[in-house]
């Protein structure tokens, strides 16, 4: 069989997938087929009839814009992509989508297209593959045992945040990674010589890669020797760098950006066909190309022997195989409902000031002991994130073990990593940085949530109460943009409760990230009857209700710390002969997913005014209070200064509130 031949059915079905769409990126795959051909075919060990088999081996493609490449070996290999789901390509409703997406396409690890996250998400699967060998392989049974590949771009490697994670990927001894470098010089501009100069085997070398360099991309014994080399080096992980041509095989345009991010168009690809020799009319594949292609026979033999040796596993290490499973399955411990309840118990007895961010450490504390998939960490901030509990071990790269890890001053890394780890299954990581490098982090939340993942971000020192340190730590505009990004929920708890209750509800959820939002400053504890507790959960909740008419009375609402200022300023209003409701209101997003009834007893009623209190961007708080209602907000950047100081400079104070809210009463008549 020509190898030549297998490696253009990748190139043709692109070619022609793009034409179709009229829109894509045809270079990448038709420069990276033969790598392609040669990984799948001669060393990938997968099965297409079961694509979450956990020991398989991961590949992702962090150049995301080379989706057809995937796509095309992912069909040729016998996923379930049909060749009418490569005819949709970058259609509505279609399997395969512009860039890969998790979840939407059989095979697809992760997904990708903002370049360099791809080879991040990367480092966390490998680091997931080599935590979970260490605790569970025996001598004789190396139940976990695969491989990570990574392929990538120049783009990638230009890109912050694979310095961030490459460097951790050596530091940690990740042999097991291996990444292949489509290292042929153009970006979407033009060559790269303009703009990327560095010596990238001189740069992976320090990080404490093997780097294997430079290999002919286009020669498949090069390519099948150099994947040999990098699976033989198991201390640390491998950097391919395949020089190779953008658009192979395209007479007027391959070397050229030109083919970068457009169709070749109709004349360009009939004489593509001619200079590579394709006979066949487009999405034509005939069926020797197939049957040589064809993974599923392989792959079901492949698993079913690892099946075997996982029942004589089984019956020699019952335990171990039960927990392997169960953390594979995402399944909670026995007991774990008791266990829970004995903690919230635990923590009413709780009767002092303490910042949120020591409550959700004090709950670290208790729950972290019976989860041993919590997979723990932070961004050289672990003292003042609250991160690290007095149980958890930093990770060992000798030994590979380890349930907390230290990511140095890498926020944008550990987000990517993160989902790496919770994809790779068994783990459920958190990692801790201050609410205002969660703008570092962001484009990694963002996947967290565009994935479904269950990540849980650790955000501390969450408002102009950080004080001294200015207006480059105070999150103003922080927790609203976070709000803004879909499906990740965000919870600002206002004590220990409802910090328990937040990373309940993080641990929880199965279909996507929760960031936990927390304070530097102490609280008092609002939280004072055990009953509530399922009301809190909700998302918001009545702390307090003074009258049963509010026509002449005041709603308030907050978050937070802003949660106790509420109940201040209540408490002033009630003297003064105005009815007063206290809502809490930790996660909009979990208070909106209510009925509307309830959220009509929560938030409804004829109520004089509707007052919301949060020391930050107030505009998201209008939907709730209404054009008519008060937001108390901030709209500037903070300064520097003591943290009292500072709420009392921004209006934070029960005096300086009650006197808005009786100006507006009065205005109203009242």
């Amino acid at each position: 069989m020509n190898r030549r031949e297998l490696a253009n059915a990748i190139r043709f079905l692109a070619i022609d997938a793009i034409e179709g769409a009229n829109s894509g990126h045809p270079g990448a795959p038709m420069g990276m087929a033969d790598i392609a051909e040669v990984l799948w075919r001669d060393f990938l060990i997968h099965n297409p009839g079961d694509p979450t088999w956990p020991n398989r081996d991961r590949v992702i493609l962090s150049n995301g814009h080379a989706s057809m490449l995937l796509y095309a070996v992912l069909h040729l290999c016998g996923y379930d992509i049909s060749i009418e789901d490569i005819k949709a390509f970058r259609q509505l409703g279609s399997k395969t989508p512009g860039h890969p997406e998790y979840g939407e396409t059989p095979g697809v690890e992760v997904t990708t297209g903002p370049l360099g996250q791809g080879i991040a998400t990367g480092v966390g699967m490998a680091l997931g593959e080599k935590i979970m060998g260490a605790r569970f392989n025996k001598e004789g049974f190396n139940i976990v045992d695969h491989y990570t590949f990574v392929l990538l771009g120049d783009g990638c490697l230009m890109e912050g945040i694979s310095h961030e994670a490459c460097s951790l990927a050596g530091t940690w001894g990740l042999g097991k990674l291996i990444v292949l470098y489509d290292d042929n010089g153009i970006t979407i501009d033009g060559d790269t010589r303009g703009w990327f100069t560095e010596d990238v085997k001189g740069r992976f070398e320090a990080y404490g890669w093997q780097v294997i360099s430079p290999v002919d991309g286009h020669n498949s014994e090069e390519i099948q020797r150099a994947i040999k080399n990098a699976m033989a080096e198991k201390h640390r992980p491998s950097l391919i760098c395949f020089k190779t041509q953008i658009g192979f095989g395209a007479p007027h345009l391959a070397g050229s950006e030109k083919t970068h991010g457009s169709p070749l168009g109709r004349d360009e690809v009939e004489a593509t066909r001619k200079a590579l020799g394709w006979k066949y009319p487009p999405f034509e594949i005939p069926q020797h190309i197939y049957e040589a292609w064809d993974a599923r026979q392989r792959g079901a033999a492949l698993q079913e022997k690892w099946e075997e040796v996982f029942e004589k596993y089984k019956e020699e290490y019952p335990e171990e195989a039960e927990e392997f499973l169960r953390r594979i399955k995402g399944q909670f411990p026995p007991g774990w409902e008791e266990d829970l309840e004995k903690i919230f118990k635990d923590l009413m007895s709780l009767d002092k000031d303490l910042a949120t961010r020591a409550a959700s450490g004090m709950c670290l504390e208790r729950l972290a002991p019976l989860l041993p998939e919590l997979i723990g960490g932070s961004a050289d901030l672990s003292g003042s994130n609250k991160t690290k509990w007095s149980g958890a071990s930093a990770y060992n790269k000798e030994k590979g073990e380890g349930n907390y890890l230290h990511y140095g001053v890498r926020e944008f890394a550990m987000s990517a990593i993160m989902n790496g780890l919770s994809l790779y299954g068994g783990f459920i990581p958190y990692g801790g940085t201050f609410l205002v490098f969660s703008d570092y982090a962001r484009n990694g939340i963002r996947l967290s949530a565009l994935m479904g993942v269950r990540v849980i971000y650790v955000l501390t020192h969450d408002s102009i109460g950080v004080g001294e340190d200015g207006p480059t730590h105070q999150p103003i505009e922080h927790i609203s943009s976070l709000r803004l990004i879909p499906n990740l929920e965000v919870w600002r708890p206002c004590d220990v409760l409802e910090t328990m209750v937040a990373w309940k509800a993080a641990l929880y959820r199965e279909d996507g990230p929760t960031a936990l939002i927390l304070s530097r400053q102490k609280l008092k504890r609002q939280v004072k009857d055990l009953a509530v507790l399922s009301h809190v959960e909700k998302g918001g909740y009545v702390l307090l209700e003074e009258s049963s008419s509010l026509k002449k009375g005041v709603l308030l609402v907050g978050t937070g710390s802003e949660v106790g200022l509420c109940m201040d300023v209540a408490n002033i209003l009630v003297q003064k002969g105005i009815p007063c409701r206290v809502v809490s209101m930790p996660c909009m997003e979990r208070f909106e997913e209510q009925s509307r009834e309830y959220r009509e007893k929560v938030m409804g009623g004829e109520v004089a005014l509707k007052v919301a209190i949060e020391a930050g961007s107030p505009h998201l708080w209008y939907r709730f209070v209404g054009e008519r209602g008060l937001v108390i907000g901030i709209d500037e950047f903070g300064r520097s200064a003591p943290g009292d100081l500072l709420f009392d400079y921004y209006g934070f104070t029960p005096p300086k509130i009650v006197e808005k809210i009786l100006k507006m009463l009065g205005e109203k008549g009242i």
